[in-house]
Order: C-alpha cells, then structure tokens, then sequence
C-alpha cells in the first residue's frame, strides 16, 4: 500500500497556498515591528488593534473586517512561530489533501468563524488575534479527510495520523482553559468549523463523494450557527469611533496646550523687559491665553459623554483644566487693566501648567 503522503504529492506537487499564508503572517508581524509592536510579546495591544485586531467594541462599530484581519496578526514571536510552525506542518498535507482553492475557503472560513466564536465569549474583555482558528480549522478539515480514507490508509500511518493529531489537538484545547491569555474560543470555534466546512468542499481519493445529504446538512448548521453566534455577540460597553474622536481632540488640545504655553512665556518676557503696556499685556493674555481655552473647554465639551469610553477620566480632567486656565487668564487680564502696577507684576504670576 502506497504511503498516504506520497499519494498526495503526486496528486498535488506544490503547496503554494500554505507557503503564500505563512508568508502573510511574517510580513505582518515584521511589519509591526516597524510600527512598534513587541518583538518577544506584546506590551500594548494597541499596535495589533490599530492594524486590525479583534475587539468587541471596534468590530460591532462598523469594522467587521476585523474578524478576518485578526487571523493576520500575532501577539509576539512566540505566538507567531508557534501558528506558523503548525500551519506549515498540517498546511502542506491539507492543501494536498482538498487541493489550493478548497483549502483556502476551509482556511478563511474556519478563522471568520472562530474569531466570531471568540467575540461572543470574550466580547469586551480582550483584544484577540492569530492564525490558530484558521489552522484548527484545518486540523478539522484533516479528521474528516482521514476517516473517509481510513481504508485506503495503513492501520499504521492512520493511528500517527488521526490519533495523534486528534492528541494533539485536544491537548491544545485542554491547555486553553487552564492558561490565561489563550483564546480557546478561537481555537473550538475553528475546529467544527473546518469539520463541517470540509464536509462541505469534500475531495476524495479513492472514498466515495461525500453524499448531497450531508454536504447540505453541514452547510445548514454552519449558516445557522453563524446567525445564532451573530445574535448571541455581547452589546459593547462603547462604539469605538466614540473613544477614536476622544483621542485624537485630546492628542489635538495637547498639542495646542504646548502653544498655550509657549505665548504665555513670551508675554511673561515682554512684562519683564516692559516693552509692553499693561493694557496690551492684558489683551495679549485675552487673545493667545483666554479665547484658545475658551474655545478648547466648548469644543471639548461636545464631544460624546460616555463614562465607559476609556480616555473619559482624561477628557474630563482636561475640561477642569481649561475651564481653570481660562478663569485664571481671564481674571489675571483684569487685574492688568484695573490696577496700576508695574509690567515686571506679572513675572509674579504662574504660567498655565500642560496637562
């Protein structure tokens, strides 16, 4: 009896799919690396959200998309040699075993599905990603290829193949639970998905064609259980284009605030120096100090009040921050053109504080 792994490369030579994926993934995380991402793991999951990573928030905000960018990225050189080391060793038979374009649908749809499955369970909690949902799918796919050819498989080869990637893989998930940081969601998710989906896109050697029924059947269950996962998504604590707008207007008042600053310095210079009237030391102090907070505080204060939005304790921070500078300022302009004191006064006064 011919070796199941000779059969297949003479059937199918070249592995393009499996070399093409796992190249993806080592061009994304050298590309993160640049945009500074941790080389031996990750510090700050904000690098991986912004390029994509699934996140309850920001997937149910309109970005969907991260539910297949999410199989893309990796979380340090660890969690990427680990998925690449799988994907190569269980991609390479795989894609022979169902062909380039079959494998590809099982890889893709096994990661959308398990990724969907992981924000169902995690929802707001965590911010996941990694190619393992994807690669369970194809441990899956490779179960059900095993078991249809079993009678064309040595007793032998069949027991290496099926038991011990069965071993492994139930292993794997076992270790989910027991360690945190794993996205085990992911992973059981990929899994009955790359099952039900090689179902779906069987390719036989010498079993017979996998009957209609059962073709129908599993692409009945994964179409309902998407729904069903769908309607059972968490609702998020806050929409994600909220908390961007927060962030980039208080990124925008901090770079103004250093500004701010920089005028006050330079009234405090010419009230040293008494090149300047009080009168227009205090209109100085009214045009750059008290009209740009002025104008800060109303702005700021439009944008949306969500206490669950995380940059909501800094935001409102900055509110007490520029509405006292404002006062301050303003009332600083006053006692300038009130009282008749020397310019070099205000050298006395503090200079607004960045936040």
């Amino acid at each position: 009896m011919q070796p199941l792994h000779e059969l297949l490369i003479q059937r199918t030579p070249k592995i393009g799919v499996t070399k093409l994926l796992t190249s993806i993934n080592v061009l994304v995380f050298i590309a993160m690396l640049f945009g500074g991402a941790g080389f031996w793991h990750s510090t700050n999951n904000g690098i991986q959200l912004n390029w994509g990573a699934n996140f309850g928030p920001a997937t149910q905000d309109g970005e969907w998309w991260r539910l297949g960018t999410a199989m893309f990225l990796h979380f340090g050189a660890v969690h990427l040699a680990l998925n690449s080391f799988a994907l190569w060793d269980s991609g390479q038979l795989v894609e022979r075993m169902y062909g380039h374009w079959r494998f590809l649908c099982i890889y893709l749809i096994s990661g959308l599905c398990g990724n969907l499955l992981s924000l169902v369970v995690q929802g707001n909690s965590a911010v996941s990603g990694g190619a393992s949902g994807a690669i369970f799918g194809i441990y899956g796919a490779a179960f059900i290829f095993l078991w249809r050819e079993r009678a064309a498989i040595s007793t032998r080869e069949f027991r290496w193949l099926f038991g011990g990637g069965l071993a492994f893989s139930a292993l794997t998930i076992v270790l989910g639970f027991i360690i945190p940081g794993i996205d085990n969601a992911a992973h059981i998710g990929g899994f009955v998905t790359g099952i039900l989906a090689s179902i779906v896109l069987s390719q036989a050697i010498t079993a017979r064609t996998m009957p209609i029924k059962y073709s129908l059947s599993a692409a009945a269950i994964m179409v309902f259980a998407t729904v069903v996962l769908i309607k059972l998504i968490p609702a998020p604590t806050y929409k994600w284009s909220d908390e961007l707008l927060v962030r980039s207007q208080i990124n925008e008042f901090l770079y103004q605030d250093q500004a701010i600053n920089r005028s006050w310095l330079e009234i405090q210079h010419e009230g040293k120096q008494g090149k300047s009237t009080l009168d227009e030391l205090a209109g100085k102090i009214d045009y750059l100090i008290s009209e740009p907070y002025e104008e800060s505080f109303e702005k700021l204060s439009k944008l949306p009040n969500d206490p669950a939005l995380p940059s909501a304790a800094q935001l409102e921070n900055i509110l007490h921050y520029t509405e006292k500078r404002k006062a301050e300022s303003k009332a600083l302009a006053e006692k300038l053109r009130d009282q008749p004191f020397s310019s070099q006064t205000i050298m006395n006064q503090q200079p607004p504080a960045s936040k």
